[in-house]
């Protein structure tokens, strides 16, 4: 990989670092090509970008970004997921991948600035997806309407029910 080559990989890794909400870095040795493109299709499907690249570009391209924290986990075989969007989908897809494969493990992540641990990165997995949590929220919110509807309905049929029974009762 030639310099220039080499500057062009830094400055795509910076935009697309300044851009995310969360990365999370890998330790991928041990996996084969089946693997590796099962686990790429997976994050693919997320909207998550995987690859691999050197420390010292990822170094490079990190400088001046949130994802400045993660600095002292570029050692060793690192891959990079970098998400743009929902940062509770990489988490999960990483996290299935890391309990399913002997051999790749999670170093560690960062979520809007702040560093992740790998039991961060589990509690993350673990929360809900985020059209989960959003049907929850309309849910509550909508509820103490349904259930003003609901008393106001009440009241005038019971009002209907009484006059049935007086009714009913006349009759009889």
């Amino acid at each position: 990989m030639n310099k220039s080559s080499k500057e062009q990989v830094v400055a795509e890794l910076a935009g697309k670092l300044a851009e995310a909400k969360a990365a999370f870095l890998a330790d991928y040795r041990g996996l084969d090509v089946e693997q590796a493109n099962k686990l790429r299709g997976e994050l693919r499907e997320a909207g998550v970008e995987f690859r691999v690249v050197k420390n010292t570009l990822l170094n490079l391209a990190a400088k001046g970004t949130a994802s400045e924290c993660l600095k002292d986990h570029f050692v060793g075989p690192t891959a990079i997921a970098i998400a743009a969007e929902d940062p509770v989908a990489p988490a999960k897809v990483l996290s299935e991948f890391a309990k399913a494969s002997k051999t790749f493990e999670l170093k560690a992540g960062m979520l809007d600035g702040g560093l992740l641990s790998l039991e961060d990165i589990k509690a993350l997995a673990e929360l809900p997806s985020r059209e989960v949590l959003l049907a929850k929220m309309l849910g509550s919110i909508n509820a103490p309407v349904s259930n003003f509807v609901g008393v106001l309905a009440a009241v005038p049929r019971s009002l209907v029910q009484v006059l049935g029974a007086i009714q009913d009762k006349k009759a009889a």
